[in-house]
């Protein structure tokens, strides 16, 4: 068995449930989180006018526009699937989040050595 996680722009949730759904990937986890990669955040979206308008003392104004504090919010959906499950879910989620931009996210797989489901206490692949 593997744990998928996946880390994906905010904006493609949607579409990345749609298609799990479909491709019969339904059980998975999702949570808000917000981290930032190697690379530094372009704020295009703000122009000079605007900068111009806010005070220099104005210290969340600065925070919220500085390289150092800017983390940037996603979403992480974690899935738990049978070995032979792994290169097909990876694929659906990379042909859906992807627009070749920085940004698109990152997906990790790892060992999970067993699983119990509480409710009726199978364990293994049963408890799927």
């Amino acid at each position: 068995m593997k744990e998928i996680t996946a880390i994906i722009r905010m904006n493609m949730i949607n579409a990345t449930k749609e298609v799990l759904l479909k491709s019969e990937f339904p059980a998975f986890t999702c949570r808000k989180v917000v981290g930032r990669g190697k690379k530094k955040v372009k704020f295009l979206m703000i122009d000079d006018e605007s900068i111009e308008d806010k005070a220099v003392e104005d210290r969340k104004f600065v925070e919220d526009i500085s390289e150092i504090h800017r983390l940037v919010p996603k979403r992480m959906l974690t899935m738990l699937v049978n070995d032979e499950d792994v290169n097909e879910l990876v694929e659906l989620i990379i042909d859906t989040n992807r627009t070749s931009n920085p940004g698109d996210g990152k997906i990790f797989i790892s060992d999970v050595t067993d699983v119990y489901r509480i409710r009726t206490g199978e364990i293994g692949e049963e408890a799927l």
